[in-house]
């Protein structure tokens, strides 16, 4: 104990690797204990931590270093049977952005032997295949010749340069997906999905990853191995987002984020954040702040300092980076108790919301307006179909419609006509997807329930998509789920011009539906004569249990 204290009292020239004299005690030392001793020096030369360890359980200080810079310390440590940088070495000079790490070999009798020596590099350096840069190894007594200080302000300035010409072309965040593969069929699909969300959020997919993993690692999912090379793979691609497609707990995005220095979102976080991008009306931005709160709550409460990295994004539709739009900061951050005040006050606007549309609806009944939902997954082409049906090509009857998941919201009402049915109401409804999130299952279940007030059903399905079949069964269960799944409907296989005919032969006949196309005006004609067949007979039905009704009362009296 009293020669690892020692080693404290050690000072080298500032800008130097070591010297002679500090690497001959570490390898006595390493040699009497006979393991590896390693020590953290500053740019000062100060010896900050003495551990016996190899690199990777070295005792590190906590490092914040900035995006343009290294950590400012380098670790010397020993290999007491000898041997030049091992991977464990050079994985912890790339994840703890270190100055410099250097390996002492360790001699018969404690003498020390060749010092190995690595950098890291810039990100895109020509000629370079690994994140860092081995140098030639030294003999011990040579071990302060090499000016380490030059080394490290000159790469720092490289990074710095590089950093500055990336932000001046860069628009988007720059995100890695990552989703994990545990056997199933559609592992591939759901990687597309995650990627159409993060473009739809804002970001740029630099990368994506489908990783196979049967069993789930308990803390990062992945395992360390693959989260060094994810690490590795964002240094060189400049990305500064981690996107799951699996949803993480609070303490496995923590536990992420402190292996790789990424901000670390899920697909649900994404989902949220988008919503609140796309969120407009007041029962829209009502529902996604309380499905963002009922979110973040089990992951603020203790959270402590964790918080500060998470900026408000001024409002629903703000501006911000991807994950922190939405409620804000000063949301984000408050105790229980006002976390929970927030939410009753959210529910209690939200039921004034729905009563006033109850009262909407109920002037509908009073109308005997026949009312068609329409439904679908995100992106089908419902509100484009929307537009085409009620001729609503400009502002103000205009439905927004993008090439982007939820683009809609809320539900949007417009009235059309229907040949021997006469004035109908078609209502756009938010789009859905496959394991929708419980906390947006809950926000959005008064503005789903009201699919359930309609007549019958309008089920638009992208045809031309690959995993039509998927997004129409992922659809179906929610409205199951609802206990909307037994109502009239009439499938829209949408898209169709773009479709591969062989596919789109195989769900007509699967579904019984109708190949139309929103953006062509193709197939209209006869999707409102199927509508219409599909209204009259929910109209005969509703005469005829009237007249039983007023029988079965006749026979009373």
């Amino acid at each position: 104990m009293k020669a690892l204290g020692n080693l404290y009292r050690r000072r080298i020239e500032p800008g130097r690797v070591g010297s002679p004299e500090l690497a001959r005690n570490l390898a006595e030392l390493s040699n009497d204990v006979r393991r590896e001793v390693g020590v953290l020096i500053d740019r000062r030369g100060r010896v900050i931590s003495v551990s016996v360890a190899d690199a990777k359980g070295t005792e590190f200080p906590d490092l914040r270093m900035g995006e343009n810079r290294l950590s400012g310390f380098h670790l010397l440590h020993t290999h007491p049977r000898g041997g030049a940088l091992s991977k464990g070495d050079l994985s912890t000079l790339f994840l703890k952005r270190l100055d410099a790490v250097s390996a002492i070999e360790v001699r018969n009798e404690g003498q020390p032997g060749l010092v190995h020596t690595a950098h890291l590099t810039p990100p895109g350096t020509v000629g370079e295949e690994e994140d860092w840069r081995i140098l030639p190894p030294v003999p011990a007594f040579q071990i302060d010749e090499f000016d380490l200080g030059a080394q490290v302000q000159a790469l720092e300035e490289e990074i710095a340069r590089a950093a500055r010409t990336r932000v001046a072309k860069k628009d988007h965040e720059r995100a890695i997906l990552v989703q994990i593969d545990q056997g199933e069929f559609d592992a591939e699909e759901r990687l597309d999905e995650l990627a159409e969300l993060a473009r739809t959020a804002g970001a740029e997919v630099v990368h994506r990853e489908l990783v196979f993993r049967r069993n789930l690692k308990p803390g990062t999912l992945v395992g360390a191995g693959k989260l060094e090379e994810l690490t590795s793979r964002a240094y060189h691609l400049d990305a500064d987002l981690l996107i799951f497609g699996q949803e993480l707990g609070a303490a496995q995005a923590r536990e992420i984020e402190a292996a790789t220095g990424l901000k670390i979102i899920d697909r649900t976080q994404l989902i949220l954040d988008i919503f609140a991008l796309h969120a407009q009306g007041v029962e829209s931005r009502l529902q996604v702040e309380l499905a963002q709160l009922r979110y973040m709550k089990p992951r603020l409460l203790g959270a402590g300092a964790a918080l500060s990295r998470i900026g408000g994004g001024g409002g629903s539709a703000g501006g911000g980076a991807i994950g922190t739009r939405g409620p804000g900061e000063t949301k984000l951050e408050l105790d229980r108790r006002r976390i929970n005040d927030r939410l009753s006050f959210l529910e209690k606007q939200l039921e004034g919301v729905a009563q006033r549309r109850e009262e909407r609806r109920k002037g509908r009944e009073r109308n005997a307006v026949p009312v068609i939902s329409i439904v679908g997954y995100t992106n089908a082409g419902k509100s484009t179909l929307l537009n085409a049906f009620t001729h609503a090509a400009e502002e103000p009857r205009r439905v927004l419609a993008e090439n982007k998941l939820f683009a809609t919201l809320r539900p949007t009402s417009r009235q059309g006509y229907l040949e021997g049915i006469g004035p109908v109401v078609l209502t756009d409804t938010v789009g859905f997807i496959r394991d929708l999130p419980k906390d947006l299952t809950r926000a959005f279940r008064s503005t789903l329930e009201e699919i359930g007030d309609a007549d019958v059903l309008l089920h638009v399905v992208d045809a031309a998509s690959p995993g039509a079949d998927t997004r129409l069964d992922a659809v179906n269960r929610i409205l199951e789920d609802l206990g909307f799944r037994d109502m009239p409907t009439v499938v829209a296989l949408n898209k169709a011009d773009a479709a591969n005919p062989e596919a789109l032969d195989r769900e007509l006949e699967r579904t019984g539906g109708i190949a139309v196309s929103a953006l062509k005006n193709r197939g209209l004609a006869e999707l409102k004569e199927a509508l219409a067949d599909a209204v009259s007979g929910v109209q005969r039905a509703e005469l005829a249990r009237q007249e039983e009704a007023r029988a079965l009362a006749a026979q009373y009296q």
